[in-house]
């Protein structure tokens, strides 16, 4: 297409193709209580193209959880089959229980352009990386210290001393993992957190990996 540009020049104007991508695997970890679950919420409130990934487990429903929506809670037997009949894309265990995450969603949203958060442990993490490797950002979060993350399992106010102690040693585990994540943030400040957070999902989707529209479109662009 063309018109009159400035002086009577001919100006070629290029009409851009529907612009599809390859959706994102967005995995958000953490040690336990360093706010990825409050900062999975918040971003998924602010970007409505971003979807949870509803994983599988065996321990039991916390008060007010809901199965299919926070989880599918299944026995330990139920979970070994499902493993042996490779329908997780990755799966581990996390004191003393496990988590999985079923393979077909997750492909069938990457196909089709849609972004898809996961609220996973190192593990999982390493797994789902190994098997879209081109598809998975990964993101850690920091607490700003341990006394402070400790002050926050405790303001949860649902867990013993005993599992508190269980879980600041399984923090302490979960961060020696943090090298292996593409994004390193110190979760301080929960907003900052979030736009930060945010940030990396948006210079994600602009990969030209993740457009494969774009070569087409550019060959067009130097034709005209």
């Amino acid at each position: 297409m063309s018109s009159d540009g400035p002086g009577g020049r001919s100006v070629s104007r290029t009409v851009s193709p529907v612009a599809t991508r390859r959706g994102i695997c967005l995995v958000l970890a953490s040690a336990p209580g360093g706010g990825k679950t409050s900062v999975s919420r918040a971003l998924l409130e602010s970007e409505p193209a971003l979807s949870l990934s509803v994983s599988a487990t065996t321990r039991a429903p916390r008060p007010g959880e809901q199965e299919g929506v926070h989880y599918f809670f299944r026995t330990p037997g139920e979970f070994a089959e499902g493993v042996a009949a490779g329908e997780f894309l990755e799966h581990a265990s996390f004191l003393g229980r496990s988590y999985g995450t079923p393979r077909a969603p997750v492909e069938q949203a990457l196909a089709e352009g849609r972004d898809v958060l996961f609220d996973i442990e190192w593990q999982g993490h390493r797994q789902l990386k190994a098997a879209m490797p081109q598809d998975v950002v990964g993101i850690f979060l920091l607490p700003p210290s341990l006394t402070e993350l400790e002050r926050r399992l405790r303001g949860r106010g649902q867990d013993a001393e005993e599992e508190i102690a269980r879980r600041m040693v399984a923090a302490r585990t979960e961060m020696e993992h943090w090298h292996e994540f593409d994004h390193v943030l110190v979760n301080e400040e929960f907003a900052a957190t979030v736009a930060a957070v945010r940030a990396v999902l948006h210079a994600a989707r602009t990969h030209r990996t993740r457009q494969p529209w774009l070569e087409g479109f550019v060959a067009g662009l130097l034709r005209g």
